[in-house]
């Protein structure tokens, strides 16, 4: 059977000058458009498509890769705005509808949003919702302290961002925890920093025990993120100028670039330092 909103393999059953019918079991056949029928392909090959409903609600196929499917959170442009909802990009023909209701608050286009990309039960239709924490889970968590987790960053809030653990959870990486550039959206490693006794959970991007830097390299960081990741001064700057912008001398920032350069934290190039 074809999973609506995901990737699957179907078979081919039938091939006419407007595409080929795949076998989309209890779903009937499903029509591949011409455009993305294989050069080679025959009746009885498997092809690998997405199934999706077009502006007629009509199951369709196409080889075109979405930027998420069905079960997964994500960053998506919103392309434009109607009476109804908005409509994000999530790399397809058909953009992403994403009703009123399920707006955390009123989308505009030009701007991004974390969603969850789902099938609305009432209309059978592909939908996302930016209310993401409806649908984690609510049910007690068995993580552990020091468990490496992935995690999307989708909500950055007055004390960090706020995290989807393995698709299920929710927890938070505080400011004071971050030693590099996040983005909203982002999906990375992590790890499980903390449980606390109301279960809440705290988190960390890098292992536990991770050196945390010390003010003066973090002066250099926060900087750094100041002047979008880049900072025109080295090692072999005038120690004035360093002392202009840092308030320290040379042998002090020479130090602190070198304990953050092999943290990898930065990179130390002919004209200046960069954050990685």
């Amino acid at each position: 059977m074809a999973d609506i909103g995901k990737w699957n393999s179907l078979r081919v059953v039938k091939l006419l000058d407007f595409g080929a019918y795949l076998d989309g079991g209890e779903h009937g056949e499903i029509l591949m458009p011409i455009r993305y029928v294989p050069a080679d392909c025959e009746i009885d090959d498997d092809v690998e498509v997405f199934i999706y409903l077009d502006s007629e609600d009509r199951l369709i196929a196409t080889t075109e890769k979405p930027i998420a499917q069905v079960g997964d959170f994500a960053l998506l442009d919103v392309v434009s705005v109607s009476g109804i909802g908005a409509f994000l990009n999530w790399g397809l023909m058909k953009d992403l509808f994403v009703p009123f209701r399920e707006q955390r608050q009123k989308m505009e286009e030009g701007n991004s949003y974390v969603v969850y990309i789902y099938i609305d039960e009432m209309s059978n239709r592909i939908v996302g919702s930016a209310k993401v924490e409806d649908f984690l889970d609510k049910e007690p968590h068995n993580f552990v302290e020091g468990q490496e987790v992935d995690l999307v960053l989708y909500n950055h809030t007055d004390i960090g961002f706020k995290a989807i653990i393995n698709g299920t959870h929710t927890g938070v990486v505080y400011d004071g925890d971050v030693f590099r550039v996040v983005e909203r959206g982002e999906k990375t490693k992590g790890y499980i920093k903390r449980i606390r006794l109301d279960k809440k959970i705290d988190l960390l991007l890098d292992k536990p025990g991770y050196q945390k830097v010390d003010e003066v390299s973090q002066n250099i960081l926060d900087k750094l993120k100041d002047e979008k990741g880049f900072i025109p001064l080295v090692d072999k700057s005038p120690a004035e100028d360093i002392y202009n912008m840092f308030g320290i001398s040379k042998k002090t920032f020479k130090k602190a670039i070198g304990s953050l350069y092999k943290a990898r934290l930065i990179t130390i190039e002919e004209t200046g330092i960069k954050l990685n």
